[in-house]
């Protein structure tokens, strides 16, 4: 949540939405006692909202009374990963360059100012990253799938982005400001590959590029601090391959 609530806020949809995300971000079922505790709410609020949730399949509650996410997120997950409408033959192209080159392949694009990881084709030289799956938003500032699509607009927009999201510090080589954005992507030219070197993890390399004649950044992730030259190659021709579609 940023910014002021509206002033027209249904309460009742925003407590809703708590409840779902706190049971959304526990590791293990939760008592509705404990919901209720962590979302400052009253027990019998609490289980009024369950119940609803419950019902329309957005929770589940277990045999002893515990609560978990139920199939309807599922379902609305899919969904909207579908709302994006992927560029055509996206999801053979990213599979084809994890094959090929080794390293995870990444397909996100920009959404009210949000970087929105859309797919993922993992591949075994790359480290699993947590934040970087397919229906997460992510960091513009320290990635270089967010970069390669910050390049692309106009600094005024560019600007707005980053103050927006924020720009929280991952690691010690994360930018600290938008000048050091700014100063990063001063020497690139729009459509060029963006490298960003442990700026999102520790130890681990990323290089990312937009679509041309698309708001679509392709990216892969490496372990170490360099990106092999053979996988900026395949990264290169798969971006070529989905521009030709």
């Amino acid at each position: 949540m940023t910014g002021e609530p509206p002033s027209d806020l249904i309460r009742s949809v925003s407590r809703a939405l708590r409840v779902l995300e706190e049971v959304a971000r526990a590791d293990r079922p939760l008592p509705v006692k404990v919901i209720a505790r962590r979302c400052g709410l009253n027990l019998s609020t609490s289980y009024h909202l369950v119940r609803t949730l419950c019902y329309e399949g957005y929770l589940h509650r277990r045999p002893d009374g515990d609560y978990l996410l139920g199939s309807q997120v599922a379902e609305r997950y899919h969904e909207m990963l579908k709302a994006f409408q992927r560029p055509p033959r996206a999801a053979t192209v990213l599979r084809h360059l994890a094959e090929a080159s080794g390293h995870t392949a990444y397909l996100a694009q920009l959404a009210d100012g949000r970087l929105v990881v859309v797919d993922v084709a993992e591949g075994p030289r790359s480290p699993w990253l947590e934040d970087l799956q397919a229906g997460l938003e992510t960091a513009p500032h320290a990635t270089a799938l967010g970069k390669a699509l910050l390049l692309s607009l106009p600094s005024r927009a560019r600007r707005c982005v980053l103050t927006g999201y924020g720009l929280r510090r991952f690691t010690s080589s994360t930018p600290a400001s938008v000048e050091d954005v700014e100063r990063e992507l001063s020497n690139l030219r729009p459509g060029q590959m963006v490298e960003e070197h442990g700026q999102f993890r520790e130890e681990v390399a990323c290089a990312g590029a937009v679509v041309p004649g698309t708001q679509w950044a392709v990216g892969i992730s490496t372990r170490g601090l360099s990106i092999p030259r053979p996988a900026a190659t395949r990264l290169a021709a798969a971006i070529r391959d989905l521009a030709r579609t």
